[in-house]
């Protein structure tokens, strides 16, 4: 958080995920949205009681993918992700 407070438009993406120490995945995409509001933000999960794909777009997460998932098809999920945010 200090290195991206301190510099934010240094950052393209923040890909987190759900569950860490301190905070979750939500709690820092709040922050850094805060910070920047244009930051795309994909959030993985393994659970889906947790934060729902609907709650998580409501907050401005751009996506949401579950765990596993498949490197292709997050590098997709990635590029959408990227290209949605040119437009």
């Amino acid at each position: 958080m200090e290195v991206f407070r301190s510099n934010p438009d240094l950052f393209d993406m923040l890909i987190t995920d759900y569950t860490m120490p301190h905070m979750t995945g939500v709690d820092l995409a709040e922050e850094f949205l805060r910070i920047r509001p244009d930051i795309p933000v994909i959030l993985c999960t393994g659970y889906t009681e947790k934060v729902t794909r609907d709650k998580a777009i409501k907050l401005g997460i751009r996506d949401m993918v579950m765990k596993p998932f498949d490197r292709k098809e997050f590098a997709k999920l990635v590029r959408a992700v990227l290209d949605q945010t040119k437009a």
